[in-house]
Parts: structure tokens; sequence; C-alpha cells
């Protein structure tokens, strides 16, 4: 099968969709699809074979973040031509409605498409005005994914429609056989993500870490991810800036081993979140996870079965929680034991191949409309009806 996948944000700025994207692309090129990603990249980002670069992005204000996005007439003009010469059995359109090449591809294709809808917000006004521009482009979808409940919730309220929900996937064994560096055990909280970006919740940990760190003067918190550095621990005492260390960003090997060293990984998210892919990832290396309780954290952690959850934006929970956690190696361990099973559900075997039977379910119903069209034409030409 000739599959095109369509990126709305910038290929050298790393993401969730990104990284699912990347590898929704690269598990089924191991099927022997034959698969070509469009994306937003700049001039000089190094690019897998796979995916083609539509230009350069720009940041826009988007889902309390800042993405970047690519728009505009010459990005039309390279989503005709990548259309034109992929000339595919399948589109997958993710974030159709952002302004950027989803989009686009939306208004240009022919045949059957596929949407993945990734986001859960609140109805806005600008979703609302642009409703009758985005009509138009939603109602040539053949099938729509949202990979939660609460990303379906936002498309049906906001757009109209459903969706059937199939969750971000991940490479579970890559996780859980990574080898742990020595470096980053013991007694240490993992956070994984940007700095600077407040919803995905730095400032409520490190306002909950004086209270840790005075329970278990042994304690660290290793931080991935970019951002101020300096600015992210202005809010701690000096004698305790010490005891946060930054690695900046990690190569997906050192992700997978960062989250098989640590001896608790926090998810301090305050909102915006409509799945939780590194609740994924931890449990996947076996790490016990204490996450904020927005109801897409919760639904991936089982109701809290398979992780613990606290109050969202409560400093004072999550520093009791973690410290209840790190001083209780048979809980952890329970976690790590229920997170480990619960995980194998958004393998990519399982996940893959629910995405897969959308595209032969969309593919077969196409070429059966196709099949009926030319019958109708020849009879048609013939002078011949049905009875």
């Amino acid at each position: 099968m000739r599959i095109g996948i369509v990126c709305p944000y910038s290929w050298d700025v790393p993401g969730g969709v990104q990284f699912h994207i990347r590898d929704l692309a690269e598990y089924f090129i191991g099927l022997g699809h034959e698969v070509s990603v469009l994306a937003p990249a700049d001039d000089d980002t190094p690019l897998p074979r796979y995916v083609v670069s539509a230009g350069r992005a720009v940041p826009v204000p988007y889902n309390g973040s800042v993405a970047r996005l690519n728009f505009g007439f010459l990005s039309a003009a390279r989503v005709r031509r990548w259309l034109h010469e992929g000339r595919f059995d399948v589109i997958h359109i993710h974030e159709p409605t952002s302004p950027s090449l989803g989009l686009l591809t939306c208004w240009a294709a022919q045949g059957p498409i596929v949407a993945t809808f990734h986001t859960s917000n609140p109805r806005s006004r600008a979703m609302i005005a642009a409703y009758s521009i985005l009509q138009a482009a939603l109602e040539k979808i053949s099938a729509r994914i949202a990979v939660s409940e609460y990303a379906r919730r936002t498309l049906v309220e906001h757009l109209g429609g459903d969706a059937v929900v199939i969750p971000n996937g991940v490479d579970v064994d890559f996780f859980a056989g990574a080898e742990p560096r020595p470096e980053w055990q013991g007694d240490t909280i993992g956070f994984i993500g940007r700095i600077d970006e407040p919803r995905k919740g730095l400032p409520v940990l490190m306002r909950a870490l004086p209270k840790i760190l005075a329970s278990r003067p042994g304690a660290r918190l290793l931080v991935a991810g970019r951002g101020d550095e300096k600015e992210a621990v202005q809010s701690l005492p000096r004698e305790l800036r010490s005891r946060v260390e930054f690695l900046g960003m990690v190569s997906d090997e050192d992700k997978a081993r960062f989250l098989r060293s640590i001896d608790l990984y926090v998810a301090p998210n305050t909102g915006g979140e409509s799945f939780g892919i590194i609740l994924v990832e931890a449990m996947s290396a076996g790490a016990p996870v204490l996450a904020s309780d927005l109801d897409a954290f919760a639904q991936v952690l089982d109701q809290g079965k398979a992780g613990e959850l606290f109050a969202n934006e409560d400093a004072d929970a999550l520093a009791d929680a973690a410290v209840r956690l790190l001083a209780d190696p048979e809980r952890r361990a329970e976690l790590r034991d229920r997170g480990s099973a619960h995980v194998r559900r958004f393998d990519w075997s399982t996940v893959g191949a629910d995405i897969l039977s959308v595209y032969e379910t969309v593919t077969a119903g196409a070429a059966a409309v196709a099949t009926d069209d030319r019958t109708s034409t020849l009879r048609a030409r013939l002078g011949l009806t049905r009875d």
C-alpha cells in the first residue's frame, strides 16, 4: 500500500505528534508498505529518507502552547506536488483542523483520507468562527481517529461527527530493554518535557520539591528537556538548586535509559493533554508513575491502577505522594508490575494493526465506489438500466 502521512508540526522541534508519526511510518515501512511523510522542516534539518519537507514553519499559539506550523501559497503548492508524485492509496492527516499542512491537504487531496485528532481543548470563539471553513475540508475525510476519549469528545462537541478511538503507540520492548545508567539511579525523581512551557507542570514540581527533599535528604530531581534552566530553579532556595540536574535534550536511547533508571517518574502537567505518551513510555520502561489527575492521564493510567494520581496543580499533594512512594519500594514494585502489564495495549503491534485496519476499510470502500461508478457509466453508455 502507498501511504501518505501529513505531519502538521515542524519536524525539527520534537513533540508527541511528531514521534507518533515517525514511529507509525517506520512500523508500516517495516511491514513492507511504501510510506511518505510530508512535514514542515527547516532547510538544514536532517530528515529520514521517508520525510519530505514542506518548507520552514513559523511559531503560532495553539492549544495552550506554541506550535511551529506551515501554511500559505508556497506550502499549498508543495502539498499538491507531493500528492501528485505520491499517488497514494490512502492519505493520513494528523490534526486536520490546525492551520497547517493537514488543512491544505484536505482541500487538495482526492481519494481516501484518514484523519487523526490529537488535541483536547475547550470550545473557542476561533473554532466557532472557523467552522464553515473547516467543514468543507472535513467532509472529504473518509474515517476519523481520536487518540483518546477526550480527543474524541473535542471532535464531537466542536465539529460534529464521531471517531474511533485508537491510542498513540509505543515500542514497548524498546523501553523495556534499555540499560539503566548508574549515575541516574538512587532516590531519583524524573521529569521530561519543555522546561519553559507552563502546562507541562515543572513549576508545580518545583514548588513541591522543598517538601520532598526535607523528607528525603538524598533525593534528586533529574530534568530532561529544553528551556531556561536558571529560570526553572529560581523559586527554589539556593541550597536546594544543586539537587536538580538538567540533562538538556536527550536522544531516544537516553530517554529510554533515563526512564529505566529513575525511582519515580512525575508528570505534573496542568492541562491541554488529550493522551499522555510520556506516561506510556515510562510504564514501558518500568518506571513507577505519579501524575496529575487530568482526565486523559487517569485514562492512560487505568484510573490510578497502573500509576498514582494527585490533585492537579496541588504541590503539597504531589509532595506527599512522592515522599510516600519513595519510601515504599513494595508499592513502587506493584506499580511497576501493573504498568508493565497495562502498557501492552499501547504497543505498536496492536495500535499499528488497528490503524492499518482503518486504512484497509476506507480503501476497500473507495474501490467499491469506483467500481460501482464505472459499472453505472458503462451501463448508461450501453443504454442499460437497473431493474
